[in-house]
């Protein structure tokens, strides 16, 4: 049995904290030995699983922080289009297979034909990725035999479950607790990024309690559409781990 299990939530751009999760875990002696995503967590834990350093990841993702929303949804290469993911897919990962990664994952998906949350852990890697992150309303879904798929967050926003009788503890990290959000403006994009997280933030709490340890970087003040803020999230999501230094260092004795 794995000793460490982590989960990443959903979250857009707010997941380049996951990347500072991974960081920390591994100054602590923790690196996870299976991991569970959803949305952006199935990316990030893909591309980690498939032996990519998180400051390695940061540098990528920095190398498409100029993009905007605009580009973002209306380009074919998006990093957040359905072409451009599987573009970027083939660039990093290159094999599109579960059992090329080095570390056991799990993705997460909704599956609109069922209306229910689906999980992937062998044969093809790619699509699943992508349809965990195809946000509703924003991009098509993706069909794998027997499956619509849509953005797993939809109905489980930190998919504890598929790895709760596979590893000795669990870490998860929700990247969307808004809790502490004193904005008074939103745009129409960061108010339909709030109500949605809003609206499945009872689920996601339920689910936490199923973790060791549940971690929420304060990072709700920036979009999920906004990739301009790659260090700070990265800092975040590293320092939410220090919090735990001494229990993390204490489980890796």
């Amino acid at each position: 049995m794995a000793n460490i299990g982590l989960v990443l939530s959903g979250g857009g751009a707010r997941g380049i904290a996951h990347l500072g999760v991974l960081q920390a875990l591994e100054e602590t002696g923790l690196p996870p030995d299976i991991i569970s995503g959803v949305s952006a967590g199935a990316l990030i834990g893909a591309l980690y699983a498939g032996g990519y350093k998180p400051k390695q990841l940061l540098e990528l993702v920095k190398s498409y922080s100029k993009l905007n929303l605009a580009n973002i949804i209306q380009s074919p290469l998006g990093l957040f289009s359905s072409s451009g993911l599987l573009h970027f897919l083939n660039e990093t990962i290159r094999v599109d297979d579960f059992d090329h990664l080095q570390i056991p994952l799990y993705v997460t998906a909704t599956d609109m034909l069922s209306n229910s949350s689906v999980s992937f852990s062998k044969g093809l890697l790619f699509q699943p990725i992508i349809g965990s992150a195809a946000i509703p309303g924003l991009f098509s879904l993706v069909e794998i035999t027997g499956y619509k798929l849509a953005d797993g967050g939809i109905l489980n926003n930190l998919p504890v479950e598929c790895i709760l009788d596979k590893c000795d503890r669990i870490i998860g990290v929700n990247v969307n607790n808004f809790q502490n959000d004193t904005r008074t403006q939103l745009g129409r994009m960061q108010l339909l990024d709030k109500s949605f997280h809003l609206s499945i933030a009872a689920q996601v709490a339920i689910n936490g309690q199923q973790c060791s340890l549940l971690l929420e970087p304060p990072v709700c003040q920036f979009s999920m559409f906004d990739m301009n803020n790659a260090d700070s999230l990265f800092r975040a999501g590293y320092n939410s781990v220090m919090e735990y230094f001494d229990q993390l260092t204490a489980w890796a004795k």
